[in-house]
């Protein structure tokens, strides 16, 4: 079975609030399993607009992976983000 991925790509604008929704992102992260493999970091944009802030999650399977994205522990994180910048996420199954 693939394992699934959501990959972020942010810019934010208000750091505290998002520390806030990333903290509380970590009840939902913790009961599906999601391990990060990509959170923030160096990174070099080579082409198009790319944000500087970029994140991968890891799930065992992409069922695990949209659990996370459509669950009520992670919109009341999302709820917390409101205000502290933008973000395209996308949830993906790996090969």
């Amino acid at each position: 079975m693939p394992k699934g991925y959501v990959i972020a790509h942010a810019t934010v604008t208000d750091a505290e609030k998002w520390g806030q929704y990333v903290a509380k992102s970590k009840v939902a992260l913790d009961k599906y399993g999601g391990t990060p493999i990509v959170r923030g970091g160096a990174c070099e944009i080579m082409e198009g607009n790319g944000t500087q802030r970029n994140v991968v999650i890891e799930f065992a399977s992409y069922a695990d992976a949209l659990a996370y994205a459509k669950s009520p522990e992670y919109a009341e994180a999302k709820a917390m983000r409101q205000g502290a910048g933008s973000i395209d996420i996308t949830v993906v199954e790996g090969v």
